[in-house]
């Protein structure tokens, strides 16, 4: 009695709030429509009925790719003892497994589907960010700077968590020489810092840093990179 008498009362808006956060995440069918891997390297595709697919793509090109039918946030892929997970929170999906090796049938040895997969912005999606990238490249072309700086520079600064790393790196680029062309030699810099020590790599040294695949898709990006670099720097 005494050790109930010195537990401390929690005031009711404490425990709707506690109530509330429980709710914000919970196991569910997500909402019909297209979901981002974080960090861009593939998507979740949920039709109305809960049908759905998931393909990721992992370091060296491996991949993973499943689909079925959501019920009740879980879903258990044919023909073996893989269930699947869907746990809604602050509209995004968490997707988990059961841990069955069978789950691993799914993928490539360097790929995983589990994780977070994100509700794009608007702006955010593959088709929107392109349209964007292609407005961006017309106006550049066309040697109107400061338009395709504002062009572009929200898509880096808002699709951080959406886009794939290779696609972040060409951005990056572009944004850069972008910012050359205006005298912005510091802003250039700045822009290509995350991206300074792969350049300072031979392309030997890339390939030895990264898997094959890996280093193939990179090195474009990487050699870019060197040639803005030295215009910045001057």
């Amino acid at each position: 009695m005494k050790l109930h008498r010195a537990l401390p009362l929690v005031p009711t808006f404490l425990l709707l709030l506690f109530g509330a956060g429980l709710a914000s995440a919970q196991l569910a069918t997500p909402p019909a429509g297209d979901y981002i891997y974080e960090g861009g390297g593939g998507s979740l595709q949920v039709k109305q009925n809960g049908r759905f697919n998931i393909t990721t793509v992992g370091s060296n090109a491996h991949m993973c790719t499943l689909d079925g039918t959501i019920a009740r946030g879980k879903a258990k892929i044919d023909d073996t003892g893989c269930v699947v997970s869907f746990t809604l929170k602050d509209g995004n999906v968490e997707v988990t497994s059961n841990g069955s090796d069978d789950c691993r049938q799914s993928c490539g040895m360097r790929a995983s589907f589990e994780g977070t997969f994100i509700k794009p912005t608007p702006a955010c999606a593959d088709k929107a960010v392109a349209a964007t990238r292609k407005t961006f490249k017309r106006q550049y072309d066309a040697k109107d700077y400061t338009a395709a700086l504002a062009t572009l520079a929200p898509v880096l600064g808002d699709c951080g968590k959406t886009l794939d790393w290779i696609s972040t790196g060409r951005i990056r680029n572009d944004l850069a020489l972008t910012q050359f062309k205006l005298g912005d030699r510091a802003g250039c810099l700045k822009t290509l810092e995350p991206l300074a020590e792969d350049a300072a790599r031979t392309d030997q040294g890339v390939r030895d840093n990264y898997p094959p695949a890996d280093a193939d898709d990179i090195l474009p990006v990487v050699r870019a990179t060197r040639t803005n670099l030295k215009l910045c720097r001057g």
